[in-house]
């Protein structure tokens, strides 16, 4: 072989790749697109612009004026304390409902089915409200759990309790029985086959619906209005924090714990797709 021919040739100068017909966005598409990002940004980028723009107007200073009050810091830990607990929660109990909701066949199925979606539709005040007679001072049942954490847990377990169920639920309804039982004939365990087979097809389902359930408990406000008792640095959530600075005009204080609470959320969201996506690879 000669020198000339070990002599890497230059490749070609690449082409322009050629736009596909499937790249292209027709009329209809184009029009569609941009009336999506307008009211995207309307309703969602506008309105965290604004608080982020209102919590950072006072500066560096202000942020840490409203973090070391200590009952702003004390609502702050409780409202994320207590979210991440009722999301932990709902992760596990949702999942087995959705489980037994899709494998099992019982009588009052439907009616369960129906009460799982009534938080959905019921007025969180209302929620409050029901949990307050339920629960309250004059309970039927002797037990009185407001103004207390007990009162909080519940008040965002109740109103939180559809989100890993209606997300699990579809993806077991569509899982293929027959990889199951195609595993089981091999020899391998029920064990292996949740976790080898079931588990990681659940994975993104069940993180989705636990990042739905964190965020909505971080955010929640009409059901604890009634049962927290809103005592400042006891049992005041975050919400609670931010209307009262409201009220006292305290709008850039009011926007620093919103956008905490905002932070908090994204981080935790972040961290649950990671999480999904590593154990759905481990498989």
């Amino acid at each position: 072989m000669s020198a000339t021919d070990t002599v890497a040739r230059p490749k070609p100068p690449r082409q322009p790749r050629q736009l596909r017909a499937a790249d292209r966005l027709g009329p209809a598409s184009g029009l569609g697109l941009g009336v999506l990002l307008l009211w995207f940004s309307v309703l969602v980028l506008l309105p965290l612009s604004a608080v982020v723009v209102t919590a950072t107007e006072g500066g560096w200073s202000t942020f840490v004026d409203v973090v070391s009050q200590r009952d702003t810091r004390a609502a702050l830990l409780l409202t994320v304390g207590e979210a991440l607990l009722v999301a932990l929660v709902n992760a596990v109990v949702g999942t087995v409902i959705a489980w037994v909701l899709v494998r099992d066949d019982f009588r009052g199925k439907r009616l369960l089915e129906i009460v799982i979606d009534i938080p959905f539709a019921l007025p969180t005040i209302v929620a409050g409200l029901v949990l307050v007679s339920l629960y309250g001072p004059r309970s039927p049942i002797g037990v009185d759990v407001v103004g207390t954490r007990t009162g909080i847990f519940l008040a965002l377990l109740f109103v939180t309790l559809p989100f890993v169920v209606r997300t699990v639920q579809p993806v077991l309804e569509e899982l293929d029985g027959e990889v199951e039982e195609a595993a089981a004939s091999l020899g391998a365990s029920q064990a292996t086959i949740l976790r080898r087979i079931i588990l990681p097809s659940l994975v993104p389902a069940i993180t989705a619906g636990t990042s739905l359930a964190f965020a909505r408990a971080i955010s929640e406000f009409g059901s604890l209005v009634l049962i927290a008792g809103n005592r400042a640095g006891e049992t005041e959530v975050a919400s609670v924090r931010i209307l009262k600075f409201i009220e006292r005009d305290q709008f850039e204080s009011a926007a620093v714990v919103a956008f905490i609470l905002l932070l908090v959320s994204a981080l935790v969201i972040v961290a649950l797709d990671l999480l999904s996506r590593k154990v759905a690879v481990r498989g």
